[in-house]
């Protein structure tokens, strides 16, 4: 993990500091969500997050692997394919990214409102 402060020992807000560091990059709380559901390859996580370019997420999910968040599994096929899930880590978020949905939620038009104008 590229830490910004080489520890969190000082002030209260620290741990939201650090937590931050490693889940507050722009797609990583998306790809978080997703994996929610359960295991995902590559192209599944892509295709639910079409604007996201193959080599930002890709970035984003080796982060999340080498801070513990997720399990990636690759399977012996032809062509290869890769599976990423959540580990126990990245559960204990759950309840962190349902709640910061449903925040963003109430604080963005809804879809369908967007494609009626």
């Amino acid at each position: 993990m590229a830490r910004r402060h080489s520890n969190y020992t000082r002030g209260t807000g620290c741990p939201v500091e650090a937590a931050l560091e490693i889940i507050g990059a722009k797609w990583k709380g998306g790809v978080i969500y997703h994996l929610l559901e359960g295991e995902l390859r590559f192209m599944e996580v892509q295709r639910r997050m079409p604007t996201v370019s193959p080599r930002i997420l890709s970035k984003a999910l080796r982060e999340l692997e080498a801070d513990g968040v997720i399990d990636r599994t690759v399977y012996p096929t032809v062509p290869p394919q890769v599976g990423y899930r959540l580990t126990p880590e990245g559960e204990a978020l759950r309840a962190a990214v349902l709640s910061l949905r449903e925040w963003g939620a109430r604080r963005t038009p809804p879809v369908c409102a967007l494609a009626a104008e």
